[in-house]
């Protein structure tokens, strides 16, 4: 079945190279202002909600993956930094 979309095959040389031109044409702030963009249409289209349940979904998938002792490792791990980080203030 012929690829029925334009130009180079995904994940192709030159699909990666495209997409370098691109970045190296339009820059950093290009994509943020369409990241920023699309999320506040997603945000207009969807409500809060939406990212609640997304957020919920995604947690649960992290847990079945990496199990719950992810969470605690990740919790020392912030609760460390957070310490390092105001003994630096202080």
């Amino acid at each position: 079945m012929a690829n029925s979309k334009r130009g180079p095959e995904r994940g192709s040389l030159k699909a990666k190279r495209g997409g370098q031109a691109v970045r190296e044409k339009y820059g950093p702030a290009f994509y943020s202002k369409i990241g920023k963009k699309g999320g506040e249409t997603v945000k207009e289209k969807r409500g809060p909600k939406f990212y609640a349940e997304i957020g919920k979904k995604g947690g649960e998938s992290t847990k079945r993956h990496q199990g719950s002792e992810f969470y605690s490792r990740i919790g020392k791990k912030g609760g460390e930094h957070g310490r390092a980080v105001a003994s630096d203030k202080g």
